[in-house]
């Protein structure tokens, strides 16, 4: 098969879906062309050793990676974030035509939603079909997230964003999402709930995956003889790391939790820290992928947390991934899917989202759990992970959507493949 893939980000950046999904079904036999950007994420500069042009072009085997330029920005102005994106749309669009013109179709990773112009324009030209991988549901990942205005600004902003994704869910082909509760929300927004397909994400298993705890991962968190419940990830707007902060000055001498990790939400976290008087909390800003895996392996938890917002219902942040992939049992302070998954698993504990005392009540349980229990419930992680959410698992679903999208051109047999469910449903009307 033949399979074009859109994505505005693309290793060596580090939102690496796309790039491991294109790698695997290249090394599947697949021929797959890659249309991004030039790398610039999360700094919004573009990596030493890129220099924008119309043409670069690469390929290794079965994959082929054309780079077209963009206006490159990760500051706090909308309006920059905004050409960002809309200057991705209309070079991929303009490279689309002749790069993708012999595709039997297209993946395309949204966010963001001009991603699809470039496929849109195939599937006017040559019916191509498309499959839309969501991954955070907008228009509320921008409305919310503060990137959008108040008052009437903001609702057009809302009607506008709206109206352009219900149109994407209904031209595309299949639409794969991330957790059942954002399956939903898509449908309750137009799409055709057959070519709804439900496909955990997975985590970079190259650097999330068990080890043994060390001394010198032990000492980077500051092990003083407590347990540790450890964050890692983004502090933003959607995380309410704030919530974490209450909840463990709260249990102080009990627990400490270490946040590692950065974003527009830490001075904020580290005032509350001062005020609560927080000594149990440590900040150890952000850290090399590669060292993370010894640092879960060091911590006795993880913990996700999340807002209580009705479009975050559907959210698995990538660490729970990462945690579960790492065997390390997990504390969840969030509403939906994220929370459902940890349960169904037998892989930690769960609370509300942003309520502090029924995640300081977690920390207190997390205390008594015993070693060899939390042993165990690090191996049930790890198994669910294996069963429902590893790279294997994820590409084998994906392809075959593909080959239900694409009649006649079904995917390789696969031999020894044996998925077991956790207990959440799912949308797989195209499997029917």
């Amino acid at each position: 098969m033949r399979i074009g893939v859109v994505s505005q980000w693309y290793p060596p950046e580090p939102i690496f879906i796309a790039g491991e999904l294109a790698t695997e079904l290249a090394a599947r036999g697949h021929e797959v062309r890659v249309l991004t950007g030039f790398p610039n994420y999360p700094s919004g500069r573009i990596y030493e050793g890129f220099r924008q042009r119309w043409r670069e072009e690469s390929t290794e085997g079965r994959l082929t990676v054309r780079r077209v330029p963009l206006y490159p920005s990760r500051d706090a102005s909308v309006l920059r974030r905004v050409a960002t994106f809309v200057s991705f749309g209309l070079t991929s669009a303009l490279a689309a035509r002749r790069f993708l013109r012999d595709v039997d179709a297209v993946y395309v990773y949204h966010p963001p939603p001009t991603a699809f112009a470039g496929p849109a324009l195939l599937r006017l030209l040559r019916r191509t079909p498309v499959l839309l991988h969501v991954q955070d549901m907008w228009p509320e990942s921008v409305t919310a997230s503060g990137m959008a205005p108040g008052g009437l600004g903001g609702r057009v902003v809302h009607r506008v964003l709206s109206g352009v994704m219900r149109r994407l869910y209904r031209s595309a082909a299949a639409i794969v999402v991330i957790a059942p509760s954002m399956a939903d929300l898509v449908v309750g927004r137009g799409a055709d709930p057959d070519r709804v397909r439900v496909v955990w994400n997975w985590t970079d298993e190259r650097l999330f995956r068990p080890v043994p705890a060390t001394p010198a991962g032990r000492a980077a968190l500051g092990h003083r003889g407590r347990p540790i419940v450890m964050y890692a990830g983004n502090l933003g707007p959607f995380q309410r790391v704030e919530t974490a902060v209450r909840a463990a000055a709260s249990v102080d001498p009990l627990i400490d939790l270490v946040i590692v990790g950065s974003g527009p939400d830490e001075e904020r976290a580290r005032a509350l820290c001062r005020t609560l008087g927080a000594t149990n909390v440590r900040f150890l800003g952000r850290r090399p992928p590669a060292e993370m895996a010894d640092l879960y392996a060091a911590a006795d938890f993880q913990l996700v947390t999340l807002r209580s917002l009705p479009a975050l219902r559907g959210t698995v942040p990538s660490k729970l991934q990462g945690a579960m992939a790492c065997g390390v049992p997990v504390i969840v302070a969030a509403d939906g899917d994220a929370a459902r998954l940890v349960e169904a698993a037998g892989a930690g504990l769960t609370c509300p989202a942003e309520d502090w005392r029924a995640l300081a009540d977690r920390f207190r349980d997390a205390v008594d759990i015993p070693p060899a229990e939390r042993a165990r419930i690090g191996a049930r992680a790890r198994q669910a992970y294996l069963d429902q959410m590893s790279l294997r698992v994820g590409v084998d679903r994906i392809e075959d959507v593909f080959a239900a999208i694409c009649p006649g051109r079904p995917p390789a047999p696969r031999k020894g493949i044996k998925h077991t469910a956790v207990g959440l449903p799912t949308h797989n009307g195209i499997d029917r």
